[in-house]
């Protein structure tokens, strides 16, 4: 048997414009205000043109993606990837608006897949999602000892749909996500001080993301939880955001 071979790191290029759109809804979402702020000078240490939409109805969330998708495809410059960042109350698969209407997060992801935004055809997509996507509560459950302190071919002709795209959700599938009334979320002050402190390929910062997240601990009506980011990714490379 011949030896393995170390895996080619090819990466995304990075040199031309970064888009990042940010749609918050803060209605009843105390501590949102400071996600925002952390988010905001993260872009702009990461080099990233940045926009932000407050308290959108579920049909702005919509609107608000499409109009992004417009703005980048009419772009004359190179665009190397475009961030969306959603926070809001939801349900596995869905958005709440600021009119307490539903919106579907597939249709969310949609518009901007290689189908359908073509700027960014064959170059990454991230989503991050700030949401409930369901009910449960993890309570954790004790690993040894440790004591936890803290509250392919070179020229593509055709391309996958849906490659190119990641997607980072505060929590995993069927449980609430947790957000301070006053410090914002663990999960956007956690990735926010993780893209801007650490340098590597964004799945490894997502690993350190995941990391300090399952460290914490979260203290809910005096019962201590435990929370984690879920990550989807269909990347095809290594993606260096510094």
């Amino acid at each position: 048997m011949s030896n393995p071979q170390p895996l080619e790191e090819e990466a995304y290029d990075m040199s031309g414009a970064r888009l990042a759109l940010t749609l918050c809804v803060t209605k009843a979402r105390e501590g949102s205000e400071a996600d925002l702020h952390a988010l905001e000078l993260m872009f702009q240490r990461l080099g990233f043109e940045s926009t932000m939409k407050k308290d959108p109805t579920a049909q702005q969330f919509l609107e608000e993606l499409e109009k992004f998708q417009h703005a980048i495809d009419a772009r004359k410059d190179f665009v190397s990837c475009a961030f969306v960042v959603l926070m809001a109350h939801g349900l596995e698969g869905h958005l709440e608006g600021e009119d307490e209407q539903m919106v579907d997060l597939e249709n969310l992801f949609e518009v901007l897949n290689n189908k359908n935004c073509h700027a960014l055809r064959a170059r990454p997509k991230v989503y991050i999602v700030q949401a409930c996507r369901g009910e449960q509560r993890d309570p954790g459950e004790r690993v040894g000892g440790d004591n936890i302190v803290m509250s392919t071919k070179d020229s593509l002709q055709t391309i996958p749909t849906y490659t190119d795209i990641l997607h980072v959700y505060s929590t995993v599938e069927g449980h609430i996500s947790y957000r301070h009334d006053k410090d914002g979320s663990c999960f956007i002050q956690t990735l926010v001080e993780v893209f801007t402190e650490k340098k590597g390929p964004i799945l490894e910062l997502l690993t350190e993301v995941t990391r300090r997240m399952a460290e914490a601990e979260v203290v809910q009506e005096g019962e201590p939880r435990k929370v984690n980011p879920e990550i989807q990714s269909t990347l095809r490379k290594r993606l260096y955001l510094q």
